[in-house]
């Protein structure tokens, strides 16, 4: 009979918390997916690039969110079995709060070790693999991208001028800016211009106009042309290609962080991260915040469990749920803080690490005491 009470509850917190995680995650997903139009609108990229890059953050979303959304759970639906008289069920049936809390512990336990799986392999591949999509996109949406009487240099290398767009691909009065290296730049300008698909690649005609082409000691050359091609496939836009330390692999930055602590040598290449020891604080930093900070889950189910030691008949019950409340909020907003100061001192380092285990058991310990008071 105990078994199936305990499961109840656990199975209560679980639905609870899969309702809300979804709901936040989604509404969070929603806001940054119009925060992201941008990759459409001025960084020239399709609509499937932009649909499969937002929707891979849902992995992230889901896993930054959930050890709120977890203490949100745990706090909620003991609150509500408190309100609804539920809880006597298990004092009648001989279970004691320490036994309640103990369970809860071992259910955080669980989502410590879920958050981890996400931190350090779903969120870095699925981080990485939406990156992907801009790396490997080509500019579906150049003729969109174009727009009359406005210098557009989203394009990297190139700057383009309109002074009429008659359709979606069709120009009068073109004026083009294309640096060709470091000391060669060219300059087209041309009375009409139209993008065409040629063999899957995107063409840009010209008609009637000079090209001047600029050296880097200024010497100019020149001359006209009455029909040219301008080849639009080998621009890319500027949207950044390179891999953040967010969408490295798990394994890649111990090898580094491994490389960096044993070795004399500051400077190797793993996979797509260059290891060097400037960087060293920033892995230690992503490391600290895949491996270790979900082991604040545990502590935020000990603290919305504190609950338990007031019934609602009791004066202040209100006022003390709402206490339990910013506690947990305040330990939230402390392990991401305590994060931007990570990897600078050994010493400091290991006060950051020792926080969430020290309040654990000081927490733990007055609860026993509470608890021993009242019986």
């Amino acid at each position: 009979m105990k078994k199936i009470i305990f499961n109840n509850l656990l199975k209560e917190i679980v639905f609870f918390f899969l309702i809300s995680s979804f709901a936040l995650t989604l509404i969070i997903w929603v806001i940054q997916a119009v925060n992201y139009l941008d990759i459409v609108t001025e960084d020239g990229h399709s609509f499937k690039v932009y649909f499969f890059f937002t929707l891979l953050s849902l992995p992230k979303i889901f896993s930054q969110s959930l050890p709120f959304v977890f203490f949100l759970s745990v706090f909620y639906i003991i609150s509500d079995f408190e309100d609804k008289n539920q809880l006597l069920i298990y004092w009648s049936h001989g279970i004691g709060k320490l036994q309640v809390v103990n369970k809860i512990i071992q259910l955080s336990i669980i989502f410590a070790l879920v958050q981890i799986f996400f931190s350090t392999i779903i969120v870095p591949f699925t981080q990485d693999k939406s990156r992907s999509f801009i790396r490997n996109s080509n500019l579906d949406f150049f003729p969109n991208l174009i727009k009359p009487k406005k210098f557009i240099d989203t394009v990297k290398g190139l700057t383009i001028f309109i002074e009429k767009k008659n359709d979606s691909s069709s120009y009068d009065n073109i004026l083009l800016k294309d640096e060709l290296n470091k000391n060669n730049t060219q300059i087209i300008i041309a009375k009409k211009g139209k993008i065409l698909l040629r063999d899957n690649k995107k063409i840009l005609i010209l008609d009637n106009g000079e090209i001047i082409r600029i050296t880097n000691n200024k010497k100019t050359t020149s001359f006209n042309f009455k029909t040219t091609q301008f080849d639009l496939e080998k621009y890319s836009s500027k949207t950044t290609k390179t891999p953040k330390i967010q969408e490295i692999a798990t394994i890649n930055l111990l090898k580094c962080f491994n490389f960096l602590i044993n070795t004399n040598n500051s400077n190797t290449i793993i996979k797509n991260l260059k290891c060097n020891s400037g960087f060293l604080k920033n892995i230690y930093q992503e490391l600290y915040k895949r491996i270790y900070l979900p082991i604040y889950i545990v502590l935020l189910s000990l603290i919305s469990s504190l609950v338990l030691l007031k019934s609602k008949n009791t004066q202040g019950y209100f006022l003390f749920k709402i206490k339990i409340f910013l506690t947990g909020v305040f330990f939230i907003i402390i392990s991401d803080i305590l994060l931007n100061f990570t990897g600078r001192k050994i010493t400091t380092d290991l006060i950051y690490i020792m926080i969430p285990i020290l309040s654990f058991f000081l927490i733990y310990q007055i609860l026993i005491f509470k608890l021993r008071i009242k019986q």
